[in-house]
């Protein structure tokens, strides 16, 4: 089984996926993780992490078609390793897949024709020409803009898996304009996708729900994939 959580920037997937991998070992089920963009992959992931870091200039400066075709090599770079799980019967969850690129870098695009001619050239160039794995499900994490707004504008995020920075701001995280074009792409796209499903993480205030809730969401969303 293949499972993807897509969101904006911090959005909470990483703390989702410890507690799916929790669920699956407590069940005896082997899984892998495995997050994209992988900074510390060759080639591709030193390219990504420069261009987040703003050294081929702001986000409108660069063509989102060169800025997909770099997400996507990096993903077919590990379609390998990707595969070999799946063929030992572990379950795989990723932490962003291809509708990450999708949503950052359709969300770049004004007209709705555009974007859904790029949106079909990104499916096409990673599932039809490099032949990646395709997940079985996808959850858009849905948090309160708002929170999204906190958590890049407000707090100071540090981490080992803030490295690729070097000290700089990522200039997706700095857009909030960006950030809530890329949330209306899931939206759509979970309108036309029976693959892809959107956990609301809210609560009935449209505060942010605590991990606990938004997890049983989640396991909900996952439960009927399972075999």
């Amino acid at each position: 089984m293949f499972i993807v959580l897509e969101g904006l920037d911090g959005a909470g997937k990483s703390t989702q996926i410890k507690k799916l991998r929790d669920m699956f070992a407590e069940q005896g089920i082997p899984s892998e993780y495995i997050h994209f963009p992988r900074f510390d992959a060759p080639y591709f992931g030193d390219m990504i992490a420069r261009f987040l870091r703003g050294e081929f200039g702001s986000v409108d400066q660069v063509d989102p078609y060169i800025v997909a075709m770099l997400y996507a090599e990096d993903r077919r770079d590990a379609a390998t390793l990707i595969r070999g799980w799946m063929e030992q019967g572990k379950v795989v969850i990723a932490d962003r897949y291809v509708y990450s690129n999708i949503g950052y870098q359709c969300a770049k695009v004004e007209s709705a024709s555009k974007r859904e001619e790029l949106k079909q050239w990104i499916f096409s160039l990673e599932y039809d020409y490099f032949k990646i794995p395709r997940p079985d499900v996808s959850l858009f994490l849905d948090v309160p803009f708002a929170f999204t707004e906190r958590k890049l504008l407000a707090e100071v995020r540090v981490g080992d898996d803030r490295e690729y920075l070097n000290g700089r701001k990522d200039i997706h995280e700095q857009s909030m304009d960006l950030q809530r074009k890329v949330r209306q792409v899931y939206l759509d796209a979970a309108q036309v996708d029976e693959n892809m499903h959107i956990v609301d993480c809210s609560t009935a205030e449209g505060e942010m729900a605590s991990p606990e809730i938004i997890f049983q969401r989640v396991r909900e969303r996952v439960k009927p994939y399972l075999k």
